[in-house]
C-alpha cells in the first residue's frame, strides 16, 4: 500500500503545483482538510477511496490521474501488478486496470465485492456515466434513492454525477467490470 501512497503524493503535488494552487485552495475546493492534503502529498497518509474521489472531483480531474503512473501504448496488465484499493474492511476491492487519459475520456476497473460488501460513492463530475457488467454474483446499485439489482451476465448504465452506492446483495462474491465515462 505504501507504493500507491507515494504515487498519489507525487501526482497530487505535481497537479497542484502545475496549477499554482495552494494547500488552502485545494482544501477549499475539495472539502478535504489542508492538513490531510499535506499529509497525502508527503506520503504520510493512506487516503480512502472516498477521499481520493473528493480530491479528484474538486480538482475536476479523473480518479486514476491521482492513483496511476502513465502507461505505455501497448501493455498486458496482470491483476497481480495492479494496485488494489480496498474499502469496507476488505469487502470492496477496486482494481484500476485502464486509467483515464486526456485523449481517452474513460477509465476501466475490475471490482470484487464480498457478501454484504458496500461502498457509498459521492457524485462524480457533471455528465459522468458509469457502465457496470456483472460477471459473477449479484449487485444492488442505488441511484436517486432507487435500488436496481443486477445479476450475473447483466449490465447497468447510470448517471454518476449524483451520489450512488454499490452493495453485494447476493450470497456469493460479486465480480464486475466498471467503465466510467467523462464527458468533454
Amino acid at each position: 500500500m505504501e507504493e500507491i501512497n507515494l504515487i498519489i503524493a507525487r501526482n497530487l503535488k505535481a497537479f497542484r503545483e502545475s496549477k499554482k494552487l495552494s494547500l488552502e485552495k485545494v482544501a477549499e475546493i475539495t472539502g478535504v482538510s489542508k492538513t490531510m492534503i499535506g499529509q497525502i502529498e508527503r506520503g504520510e497518509s493512506s487516503p480512502t477511496i472516498t477521499t481520493i474521489w473528493k480530491i479528484a472531483n474538486g480538482l475536476k480531474i479523473s480518479f486514476t490521474s491521482l492513483i496511476n503512473n502513465p502507461q505505455p501504448d501497448t501493455k498486458v496488465i496482470l491483476k497481480n501488478d495492479v494496485q488494489t484499493l480496498v474499502e469496507d474492511n476488505g469487502k470492496y476491492r477496486l482494481y484500476p486496470f485502464f486509467p483515464f487519459q486526456e485523449d481517452r475520456r474513460f477509465e476501466v476497473y475490475s471490482v470484487e465485492i464480498e457478501i454484504g460488501g458496500y461502498l457509498s460513492s459521492e457524485s462524480h463530475g457533471e455528465g459522468t456515466e458509469e457502465f457496470l457488467t456483472i460477471f459473477e454474483g449479484e449487485l444492488t446499485v442505488q441511484v436517486n434513492n432507487i435500488e436496481y439489482t443486477v445479476k450475473n451476465g447483466d449490465s447497468i448504465k447510470f448517471m454518476a454525477d449524483r451520489p450512488h452506492t454499490y452493495y453485494n446483495s447476493g450470497d456469493t462474491l460479486t465480480r464486475l467490470s466498471m467503465v466510467i465515462y467523462y464527458p468533454n
